[in-house]
């Protein structure tokens, strides 16, 4: 995955159509090749591909972390099991205000999950992430600083596709109230 996002990213400032469809391929290459792919094995046979939305440079930002003072909190997963995380930051994006989390489990890193009004609908319930670097999903930023949060490389947690993974469920804090037609959804309509 680190070296799609690095592929991805370098793609991105010049052809962003082309970056997502490298990130679309390489996901779906992912998901019905990887030993730890949350697919089950019958359902990689007849696997077409992910659901996503058509690139639209409508849901791409970029924003400065606004540091607010530190929350220690726990979150749900999709098992009902506490993960806890920090929170330390927000940004602020046309469409709404997302805090910034630091997952304090495993090697940590910074994470961005939310909610929309297309979640529970076409897309996760439990909501996308945008960012998470520990799992090299992370778009960079730019030269200036501010980090690249382009919804268009939202993605649906690894427990959507399978209920044997346990995924951080987007907080309360982190609900848009706008639909976000960009990246993973559920359904293959409008692909």
């Amino acid at each position: 995955m680190n070296h799609l996002y690095a592929r991805v990213h370098s793609l991105l400032p010049t052809d962003p159509v082309a970056a997502h469809a490298l990130w679309r391929a390489g996901r779906d290459e992912l998901f019905a090749q990887h030993p730890q792919s949350p697919l089950a094995r019958q359902a990689r046979l007849g696997f077409q591909g992910l659901h996503v939305w058509r690139y639209d440079p409508a849901f791409a930002f970029t924003a400065v972390i606004q540091p607010v003072e530190e929350q220690r909190l726990e979150v749900l997963t999709s098992t009902g099991a506490p993960m806890p995380l920090v929170r330390f930051g927000q940004v602020t994006l046309p469409i709404g205000r997302l805090e910034v989390f630091w997952i304090d489990v495993y090697g940590g890193g910074v994470f961005i999950p939310f909610r929309d009004a297309t979640s529970g609908r076409v897309t996760y319930g439990g909501g996308r992430y945008l960012l998470d670097t520990a799992k090299s999903a992370d778009l960079g930023s730019t030269a200036g600083g501010e980090l690249i949060l382009d919804f268009n490389f939202a993605y649906h947690p690894s427990c959507f596709y399978n209920d044997a993974w346990s995924c951080p469920l987007a907080p309360p804090g982190n609900v848009l109230s706008v639909e976000v037609c960009a990246g993973e959804r559920a359904s293959p309509v409008d692909s």
